[in-house]
């Protein structure tokens, strides 16, 4: 049991947010530009930062006859909104009043009395490869010798921005790349810093920012269902440079729906006979998974929760059998407004089937924006905390994505409750608080 002076001790080693927290982005289309002029309208009073953990979120302290539950920001040393500064990269030039007029996510009036604030920020042209993203094309890209040039020009990107604030985060919030598995290339810091310089194609864009990142010792999350830093070579340098990692492919809206339904069912011992899933989406993000590389890879970060969540191995006469299916479609009338459409064919009690049809029609970059500020918030307070900067991988982050990275040889937890769970117990241990095992029988003895 921790006693009032550990917490202080404990507490006392993470570093204080002081100063400014820049913040980079690879990708600045409609989730960054969401991102960006929905921190800026929270700033000023303008609208709440509703479904942020990090400024709405409470902790439970002690238990609970305690009366003790504090702001998870107030409780734990996480950096004010007036304090960060925004940059990034993009394809497509113009500043980001342009890219949030392109992207439709936020409407006209709510965009204009924040417009000079977004067209003081200009994307700087980015790195990017047609052939792992088929669907886009460029207008401003870096150009550069090999891949080791181009992820020296990120880097100097980082260093110029260093200048200007005090501490940094990037969480790349750019297009689904090509489906791709761990090869040669990946094992090894040694063998990706030279597959940099060989332009081996094992080596994405997406990687060159991680890797730019790491290097220059800052923390990075992959909001997009990339391979990225789920690569024991960059595993290996983020340990090395005591720079957190975390990933991957944001948990906003049929996934998320299906990390509550599941549990549920399980729970219950309910059986599963078939999920089907559909997306009509009509955003850049629609566009991009409307090539089949694309799709592959996305397929693979929504299919895999099913399993981990049910463990059929475990249950096979409930969900052995499964059939899970999982389409998108692009659709463009549709815009950033998604339909995640689920039937669920379930059976009960001696057999009997029974059905669960969900329609949410949800707001693609509404539902990520949050996510992605609590990920470089919590990110951030990983960076000062002794305990956690070391760790490489930040499981405690799960929470926030559709496949999250694990060490190898550790199942993925994708329970949205038990993740819940991890994340405020590992803000109680950093903190030197007491965890919350939810036993009660404290409050029934003698």
């Amino acid at each position: 049991m921790s006693t009032p002076g550990a917490a202080t001790q404990d507490a006392a080693s993470i570093k204080p947010a002081t100063g400014k927290l820049g913040i980079m982005i690879p990708g600045m289309g409609a989730v960054a530009t969401t991102l960006i002029a929905g921190v800026e309208a929270v700033r000023r009073g303008l609208a709440k930062p509703i479904g942020s953990t990090t400024q709405m979120g409470t902790i439970r302290l002690g238990k609970r006859t305690d009366g003790r539950s504090p702001l998870i920001k107030d409780f734990a040393p996480i950096a004010q909104l007036d304090d960060l500064v925004f940059t990034g990269w993009d394809i497509f030039g113009g500043n980001l009043y342009d890219a949030a007029k392109t992207a439709q996510v936020l409407d006209r009036d709510q965009l204009e009395s924040i417009r000079p604030y977004l067209e003081s920020i200009e994307p700087i042209p980015a790195v990017f490869d047609q052939h792992y993203v088929k669907r886009l094309t460029a207008k401003k890209a870096k150009t550069g010798k090999n891949k080791c040039d181009l992820a020296n020009q990120i880097r100097n990107d980082i260093a110029e921005f260093k200048t200007k604030t005090d501490r940094q985060v990037m969480i790349w919030c750019g297009s689904t790349e090509i489906f791709l598995e761990q090869a040669a290339v990946h094992q090894t810091l040694e063998a990706f810093e030279k597959g940099l310089v060989d332009d081996d194609p094992g080596i994405t864009p997406s990687m060159m920012y991680a890797w730019a990142a790491l290097k220059e010792g800052i923390p990075f999350a992959n909001g997009a269902p990339n391979l990225t830093v789920d690569v024991p070579a960059l595993v290996e340098l983020s340990k090395k440079m005591n720079a957190p990692i975390c990933g991957k492919d944001f948990k906003t809206g049929q996934t998320f729906i299906k990390t509550v339904l599941a549990p549920a069912f399980k729970t219950r011992l309910l059986g599963i006979s078939g999920w089907y899933s559909t997306n009509i989406l009509g955003n850049r993000d629609g566009e991009v998974l409307d090539d089949p590389e694309s799709f592959k890879t996305k397929e693979e970060s929504k299919l895999g929760v099913l399993d981990y969540i049910l463990q059929p191995e475990l249950h096979p006469d409930l969900y052995k059998d499964i059939y899970h299916k999982v389409r998108i479609n692009y659709y463009p009338p549709r815009g950033d407004n998604k339909e995640g459409w689920d039937n669920i064919d379930i059976f009960g009690w001696l057999g009997y089937p029974m059905q669960l049809k969900v329609d949410f029609l949800c707001r693609d970059s509404i539902l990520a924006a949050p996510l992605a500020l609590d990920l470089c918030l919590f990110l951030d307070l990983a960076s000062r905390t002794p305990s956690l900067r070391g760790l490489g991988i930040q499981e405690w982050l799960s929470f926030y994505f559709k496949a999250p990275q694990t060490a190898p040889g550790v199942y993925p937890e994708h329970d949205l409750f038990i993740q819940q769970m991890k994340l405020k117990n590992t803000l109680r241990h950093i903190m030197g608080e007491d965890l919350i095992t939810h036993l009660g029988l404290e409050y029934y003895g003698e």
